[in-house]
Parts: C-alpha cells; sequence; structure tokens
C-alpha cells in the first residue's frame, strides 16, 4: 500500500509541474542505439559539417569516451529515422567507427523538427552567416506556418505569432540577435552562392579568398541574379569585394535599372578609404621642424617636398 501511495503521489507531483504537452512529449520519446546509415539528415539542413580541426578533436573525444548526449531523431514513414539535432556527433561517431550512435526517438511535426534544428544548432561556438540566415528563414516560415499565416518568400519582418508577439520579436527574444539583425541575415539568403562564400569568410579567414562583410552584402541581396553574376566578374577581376558605401551605390543604380557592368566597374573602381594604406609619423618627432600651430596638412605637403628633393640629390649623386 505505502508502495502504492508513493507512486500516486510522485504522479500527482509530476501532474503539478508539467505541463500535458510536456507529459506527450515523454510518453513519445525513447533512447535507443541506432546505426548511423539508418540516420538521414535533416532535408535543407542549413547548418555545414565541417571537416576541420574542431571535427577531428571531437571525433577523437567520441573513439575515447563514446557519445555522451545523445543525438535527437524522429521517426519516417518508411521506418528511416531523420536526424534533428546532432549531426556532428553522427559524423564523429562515423570517424571514429562506432557501430551505433545513441538517439532520442521523439514523433515531431516538420514544423516542431524545423524550430528544434535551429535551436539546438545556433547554440555552436562558431555560427557562419550563411548558416544563421537560413537557418532563421527555416524557423520564421515554420513559426508562421504554425501561427496559420502563409510563408513569404522575402521573409519581410512582418507577421504576426502566438503570445500576440511578431515572429521576429520571438525568435530575436530566444537567439540573441536584434530582429533588425535577424533581418539582414535572412536577406543573405537572396545572394549568389559565391558572394554568401565571401560573407562566411568574413568568419573563417580563408587565405587567399575575398571577405565581405555583412552590411555590404545585405545591400547587394537587392541586386538582381544577372547583376549579381556581373559583379562576381568584377569582383574577380579587381581582386576586391565592395564597401558599404559602394553596395548601396550599386542598389541604388540597381532600382532605378541602370546598373550595368560598366557601372559596377565604375563603382568598384573608385578609392575607398580603407583600401588606402597609412603612414604615420608622432606628431612629437616633427614638431621642432615646425612654427607651432602649422595645419597638419601643410607639414604633410612639405614632408613630401622634402622628400622628392632628397630623392633628386640621390639619383644626381648615382650619376
Amino acid at each position: 500500500m505505502a508502495a502504492k501511495s508513493a507512486a500516486g503521489l510522485l504522479t500527482s507531483v509530476d501532474s503539478m509541474f508539467t505541463t500535458q504537452e510536456e507529459r506527450d512529449n515523454a510518453q513519445r520519446s525513447y533512447v535507443i542505439d541506432l546505426p548511423a546509415a539508418q540516420i538521414n539528415d535533416f532535408p535543407d539542413h542549413p547548418f555545414k559539417v565541417r571537416m576541420d580541426e574542431s571535427m577531428m578533436e571531437l571525433a577523437d573525444s567520441v573513439k575515447q569516451h563514446g557519445i555522451l548526449v545523445p543525438s535527437l531523431v524522429r521517426p519516417m514513414p518508411d521506418g528511416s529515422y531523420q536526424m534533428v539535432s546532432g549531426h556532428r556527433r553522427k559524423r564523429a561517431a562515423e570517424l571514429a567507427e562506432l557501430p551505433t550512435v545513441p538517439c532520442i526517438v521523439r514523433e515531431l511535426t516538420d514544423d516542431e523538427a524545423i524550430i528544434i534544428m535551429v535551436d539546438s544548432n545556433l547554440q555552436r561556438e562558431q555560427v557562419l552567416p550563411s548558416e544563421k540566415a537560413f537557418a532563421y528563414k527555416m524557423k520564421l516560415d515554420a513559426m508562421r506556418r504554425q501561427a496559420g499565416r502563409p510563408s513569404k518568400e522575402n521573409s519581410s519582418p512582418l507577421g504576426m505569432n502566438f503570445r500576440g508577439k511578431q515572429t521576429l520579436d520571438i525568435i530575436a527574444e530566444e537567439s540573441g540577435d536584434s530582429r533588425n539583425q535577424i533581418h539582414r541575415y535572412i536577406r543573405l539568403t537572396n545572394l549568389a552562392p559565391e558572394l554568401l562564400d565571401m560573407v562566411d569568410n568574413s568568419v573563417l579567414k580563408e587565405k587567399g579568398q575575398l571577405q565581405m562583410a555583412l552590411r555590404p552584402a545585405v545591400e547587394l541581396s537587392y541586386l538582381s541574379k544577372d547583376e549579381q553574376n556581373a559583379l562576381l566578374e568584377v569582383m574577380e577581376g579587381e581582386d576586391c569585394t565592395p564597401s558599404h558605401a559602394q553596395a548601396i551605390k550599386m542598389r541604388e543604380f540597381s532600382e532605378k535599372g541602370k546598373l550595368n557592368p560598366d557601372v559596377i566597374l565604375s563603382i568598384m573602381q573608385e578609392e575607398k578609404p580603407n583600401q588606402v594604406e597609412q603612414f604615420k609619423i608622432p606628431r612629437n618627432r616633427i614638431d621642432k621642424f615646425f612654427p607651432a600651430g602649422t595645419p597638419a596638412q601643410k607639414i604633410e605637403d612639405t614632408i613630401v617636398k622634402a622628400l622628392e628633393m632628397y630623392r633628386r640629390r640621390e639619383r644626381a649623386r648615382e650619376r
């Protein structure tokens, strides 16, 4: 009797501190070891599984200690399983030649799976701009569908969600990025893949590859595909990426229907302030050569003239 009373008490306490949805999820979840071959990747998974140093370290850890945190999968109608969270762990298990991967199996709808997949992967230490771009768009579309609203192709910052809040506001609260920043990331999904790779390289810093900051990339996302391809050709020829001001100018020409390869080249050949190499001399080293209050520009001009005279004198000596 005492055992039955204790069990009844535990059930009662559990009911008090969990929601019906949480109790339903617990009943439809279980843990199982699955061969990696039975787990399919999430469709259009926006987070890359890179074979970098971090992956090698994870594979070594898995080989020594096994997988400590199970992956989350959902069962599919054909009897297979679909990975929701744990793509890197699955790859590490394959590299470590483990026979199975520990998994939590849970029944999830498509939109539930998308939201969990995005939220779990955004916790990574390094998330690339392209990964955030497609992840935020997938989550925004899923939340709109759950709220009974149709998805919009451009993923504008509008759209109501449950609890009387807008979808981007809720995503911002959960992710740490501001509403405007999330909208900027989503705009990147309109970029050509080659341009998006340059934005990613602003984080990866791969040598010999062009890098582009987020803000100019957002402006370029408003160009048509043909205009972006024309820009790519010019960027490859000039071996540089546009500044924010240059990107804004290209967008303005595009909106007027006047952006063509010649205009792009002209804009790209404009000198950017951050591309002009600066050479500075401490003021206290040259003050003694000039009267007090001499303007900086006059000091610069005088130094340049003095160097020109010095060069002419040295050339005369060489003759």
